[in-house]
C-alpha cells in the first residue's frame, strides 16, 4: 500500500514539474493591469533594414548559417579593430570582407561598441515580404535631388549639418543601433514615458485617449498618442516637424506627412518586440514595417553629454573655412 502511494505521489510530482517546464510564458502585469513594459532596454541588433540582394528570396537563415555570420563577425571586428556602425557589419559577416572606415581620421576601437546580435531574420523589414523598401514617390525623388543640388560642398553654417550632427535629435523611429541605443520605460495608469539614451531625448505619451494637437503644432518627435490592446501598447504619432531629422540617424528620412504607428510587445522575460509602421504618401508609394528585438540591458542609461553648440560644431566650421582659405590661395597661384 505504501509503495503504491509513493508511486502515486512520485508521478504526481513529475508530472507537475513536465507541466511547469511546459508552462507558456506568460506577459507579467502591473497591479492595474497594463502589461509591463518597463526597465531598460537595448536594440545591439546587427539585421539590416533591408534584405540585402545576394539574399533575396530568403528571409530565414538556418543556425548553421547564423553560426557562421557570428564567427567570421567575431574574425574582422576583435577589440582593436575599428568601430563599425550601421549595416556594415552584417554585410560584412556575410561577405567576409571587412568594410573601409567611413572616418578619414579613423574612430575609437571596436572594443567601445557593444556586441552586434545576429539572428535567422535576414532583414529587420517584414511587410513588404521581399525585405526591401517600397519605391520613392515621384515627388519624394524630385525634392531630394533638389536638396542635394542646394546642399553647399562645405558647411558654411550650423543649419547645414543634421539635426544629429547638431545634438538636437536623432529621431523616432531610432535605426541606428549599437550606439547608445538604450531605451527605459516608465509606465503610470494615464502615461508611458521612453526615455532614449541619444541625445536624451524623452516621449511623454498619454494613455487617455485625448486627440492628436492641432496640426499647426509640430514637434521634431511628433506627437505622440498611446493605447493598449491585450499584450501590446500601441502609440501613433502624427504633427512631426517638417525640418525633422526622422528615421533616427538612418539617413532615410520621412517628411512631415508622416504617420508613425508603434507596436511594444514583450515576448519573454529578457526581450522586448519593437514594431513600427511607417505611412508616409509624399515619401514612399505604400507603407512598409519594420520590427526589433530590443534586448533587456545590463545597465542603466547614462548622461549623453552632447547639446547644441557643442565644441565639435565649431571645430567642424573653422575646418571648412580653413580648407576654402586653402583652396583660395591655391587658386591664385
Amino acid at each position: 500500500m505504501r509503495g503504491s502511494r509513493l508511486a502515486v505521489t512520485l508521478a504526481l510530482c513529475l508530472a507537475g514539474a513536465h507541466a511547469l517546464a511546459q508552462a507558456p510564458w506568460t506577459t507579467p502585469r502591473l497591479t492595474n493591469g497594463q502589461p509591463d513594459l518597463q526597465g531598460t532596454w537595448e536594440n545591439n541588433s546587427a539585421t539590416p533594414l533591408e534584405r540585402p540582394a545576394q539574399l533575396a528570396g530568403k528571409p530565414l537563415l538556418s543556425e548553421e548559417e547564423v553560426a557562421a555570420m557570428e564567427a567570421r563577425a567575431a574574425q574582422l571586428f576583435g577589440a582593436e579593430a575599428d568601430a563599425t556602425f550601421g549595416d556594415a557589419i552584417y554585410l560584412s559577416a556575410l561577405s567576409g570582407d571587412r568594410p573601409r572606415s567611413v572616418f578619414p581620421t579613423g574612430t575609437y576601437s571596436q572594443n567601445w561598441v557593444p556586441p552586434r546580435y545576429f539572428e535567422r531574420r535576414t532583414s529587420l523589414i517584414e511587410d513588404p515580404a521581399d525585405g526591401r523598401l517600397p519605391p520613392l514617390t515621384t515627388q519624394a525623388v524630385q525634392r531630394r535631388a533638389s536638396n542635394a543640388a542646394a546642399q553647399p560642398p562645405r558647411p558654411r553654417n550650423a543649419t547645414d549639418f543634421s539635426l544629429a550632427d547638431r545634438c538636437i535629435t536623432f529621431g523616432v523611429p531610432d535605426l541606428f543601433a549599437a550606439y547608445m541605443s538604450v531605451y527605459r520605460i516608465l509606465q503610470t495608469p494615464d502615461h508611458v514615458v521612453i526615455q532614449m539614451e541619444k541625445i536624451h531625448d524623452t516621449r511623454v505619451i498619454p494613455l487617455d485617449g485625448r486627440p492628436h494637437l492641432s496640426p499647426a503644432i509640430r514637434h521634431y518627435l511628433g506627437d505622440s498618442r498611446g493605447r493598449f490592446d491585450g499584450d501590446t501598447l500601441i502609440v501613433d504619432t502624427t504633427n512631426f516637424h517638417p525640418a525633422g531629422n526622422h528615421m533616427g540617424g538612418y539617413f532615410r528620412y520621412a517628411d512631415e506627412n508622416l504617420r508613425l504607428t508603434e507596436r511594444f510587445t514583450r515576448v519573454s522575460d529578457d526581450t522586448l518586440r519593437y514594431e513600427f509602421t511607417v505611412e508616409d504618401p509624399t515619401v514612399w508609394t505604400r507603407p512598409w514595417t519594420a520590427a526589433i528585438y530590443w534586448k533587456k540591458s545590463g545597465g542603466p542609461i547614462y548622461e549623453y553629454a552632447c547639446h547644441e553648440g557643442n565644441y565639435s560644431l565649431s571645430g567642424m566650421l573653422s575646418a571648412a573655412r580653413a580648407e576654402e582659405a586653402a583652396d583660395a590661395q591655391s587658386a591664385t597661384r
